[in-house]
């Protein structure tokens, strides 16, 4: 990917597959924050612009580290901080310029807002026809619903997640992560890889339409199929898979675990392994279907042996016959899994005042040019002076901009 013509690159510089390409970040709270933070992984310049009084997140908590939200710090590295005060025109001229210099810009206001501002997605292509626009909002740039407010749970709720998490005792349950937020901001950031990939034979920039309602319903998969192919919307089955049998939480003498009997196979291994080989011959459990109709039977034929094993026990046995399964952790016990130490995925990055921020770590590993964390989450405008430097300003000209109330 061709890198822009003024490098903004400062100190912390990536070998990552992004390596190059400046991405300008006019995002706050999560759904757009994550998808630059995607960006920044794989090596992209994040330019994050923020309001004299930053991003809303900024002030989210507790907890507090060294006085910084752990929120802010979590969707935020890998990434450089400028002010600017876009009510100031100053200010917005030196907005344009970084558009003229970017490959990409990120925002996630309500539609129009920028257009305000002189930066709707045709008025930004103008500015720079390479510019890859990517959007991200509730509802989508246009139709009935695109001036609603939007937030994550609200989108659970309106994208049907909400409906099929949980039991029919319990009633519809969010998810206990911002779903909604995040499936927008991993879809925006694919996209915009997509975008800047196609550019690289047309030599043209494009807008991208990414919202949170449109992440909902794509991550819907096979519940909606099956809702298509009977007309009638599945119900919530709580940790039951709503279509394989046993694939669900069951008890043990001191606990639950997870197992997933997929395929006739593996159920023959779960029998032998528990002692409970009449079930592979009982007629109402021969097949998955059978299973499935029959669950209520099933997991009571189950569990009184699983409850005669500790949970450790239980995961021994099913382990050594290689059937899929698992203990149910809390935060502190994933963070200590040793697969999930091996993988790197407890990360740590150096704040100023923070000092050493634990984060999750990447989700996936290039072989070749591998994505990295390379900085902790910025101070609010902590890069403001060497972003500009980056983009021509001289030290009196920022200075100027500084008086002016520009920053």
């Amino acid at each position: 990917m061709q890198q822009s013509s003024h490098s903004t690159s400062g100190s912390h510089t990536s070998d990552g597959p992004l390596a190059g390409v400046v991405v300008l970040d006019l995002t706050r709270a999560l759904a757009g924050p994550y998808c630059t933070l995607m960006l920044g992984d794989l090596g992209a310049d994040v330019l994050k612009v923020e309001p004299p009084g930053g991003d809303e997140t900024r002030t989210w908590g507790p907890p507090f580290i060294g006085g910084e939200s752990s929120y802010f710090l979590t969707v935020n590295r890998n990434k450089r901080s400028l002010t600017l005060n876009l009510k100031v025109p100053a200010a917005r001229e030196v907005l344009y310029r970084l558009v003229q210099q970017a490959d990409v810009l990120v925002e996630n206001f309500r539609p129009g807002t920028l257009a305000r501002l002189g930066l709707s997605p045709e008025q930004a292509l103008a500015l720079n026809p390479r510019l890859i626009y990517t959007a991200v909002t509730g509802f989508g740039q246009d139709g009935p619903r695109r001036d609603q407010p939007a937030y994550d749970q609200i989108l659970q709720g309106m994208g049907g997640v909400m409906s099929l998490t949980g039991t029919e005792e319990s009633g519809p349950m969010k998810a206990g992560i911002p779903i909604g937020d995040l499936a927008a901001g991993m879809f925006a950031a694919f996209a915009t890889v997509a975008a800047l990939y196609e550019r690289t034979r047309s030599g043209q920039g494009q807008v991208i339409d990414a919202s949170m309602l449109a992440g909902q319903v794509a991550l819907l998969s096979y519940q909606a199929g099956a809702y298509f192919a009977t007309g009638r919307p599945p119900r919530r089955t709580g940790n039951r898979h709503p279509l394989i049998a046993p694939y669900e939480t069951l008890p043990t003498a001191d606990g639950y675990i997870n197992v997933a009997v997929a395929n006739e196979a593996i159920w023959a291994r779960f029998c032998q392994a528990l002692g409970l080989e009449a079930l592979q011959h009982d007629p109402r459990f021969a097949t998955n279907p059978d299973r499935v109709t029959n669950r209520e039977a099933l997991v009571a034929a189950i569990t009184p042996r699983l409850r005669e094993l500790t949970m450790a026990e239980a995961i021994a046995l099913l382990e050594r016959a290689e059937v899929p399964c698992g203990p149910i952790y809390d935060l502190a016990q994933v963070f200590a899994d040793p697969q999930v130490e091996h993988l790197g995925l407890r990360a740590t990055a150096a704040h100023p005042t923070a000092g050493r921020v634990q984060m999750p770590g990447l989700a996936y590993r290039l072989s070749r040019t591998p994505g990295s964390i390379r900085r902790a989450a910025p101070r609010l405008g902590e890069h403001t002076d060497e972003i500009l430097a980056g983009a021509g300003y001289t030290p009196a000209e920022i200075a100027a901009l500084r008086a002016a109330g520009a920053l």
